[in-house]
């Protein structure tokens, strides 16, 4: 699936390592870390890993289709949803562009450049920015860790999605936090897991406006 010269964990020697290296979608990519200057959205998690892994098997038809990854840190995901065929706006908070930048631009074969747009989004303030509704997948892997954010990512989801939009979450569900925003999206959407990874504990879910839930 992928070769992962880290380990997962808070203060391990490979959290500090300044490359990830990985093989999706016939290409060797090479993610560039910074842990020390922008922490946690800076490394790369087991999460979007699997979460790669489960779009390399087919599991989803991503060819041409319009895709925005949340929380981006790296990019690996979105780079690999790239590469599959997809047309991806690449987010994170303004202090992360430069360095999510230049690791789209390093993994993606200059052909491809177009069809990755890294763009700012800090969740419930920037949706002016995004059309309503107007993508077909909503990716995010290892972004609900932090309870004040909940509801302002609940709030960018619903803004994003149409009936038709499909999200998928990666996530190790760590404290019962995590459980209570499932919970949370469960209000608005139908939620199901679709996907474990038991080696590496990883949960993907997938959410869909409540009138499709008999598309699961």
């Amino acid at each position: 699936m992928a070769l992962v010269p880290y380990a997962e964990g808070w203060g391990l020697q490979g959290l500090r390592s300044p490359w990830a290296t990985f093989r999706f979608a016939g290409r060797t990519l090479r993610l560039r870390q910074d842990w020390q200057r922008l922490g946690v959205a800076a490394v790369v998690w087991d999460a979007a890993v699997v979460l790669c892994a489960y779009l390399e098997m087919g599991s989803v038809d991503l060819r041409d289709r319009a895709v925005i990854e949340l929380g981006a840190g790296t990019g690996l995901l979105g780079i690999v949803a790239t590469l599959l065929g997809a047309r991806v706006t690449i987010t994170d908070r303004e202090a992360a562009l430069e360095f999510l930048e230049s690791n789209v631009q390093a993994n993606l074969p200059s052909e491809l450049h177009p069809r990755a747009v890294v763009k700012e989004l800090t969740w419930g303030k920037d949706l002016d920015n995004f059309p309503p509704g107007a993508f077909d997948f909503v990716f995010g892997a290892d972004i609900i860790y932090l309870e004040e954010t909940f509801g302002e990512l609940l709030q960018t989801l619903e803004h994003l999605c149409s009936e038709q939009t499909v999200i998928l979450l990666s996530c190790r569900i760590r404290y019962e936090r995590d459980n209570n925003f499932l919970k949370m999206l469960k209000g608005h959407f139908s939620v199901y897991e679709v996907y474990y990874d038991s080696n590496k504990d990883i949960h993907i879910y997938k959410a869909q406006r409540h009138s499709h839930k008999d598309d699961f």
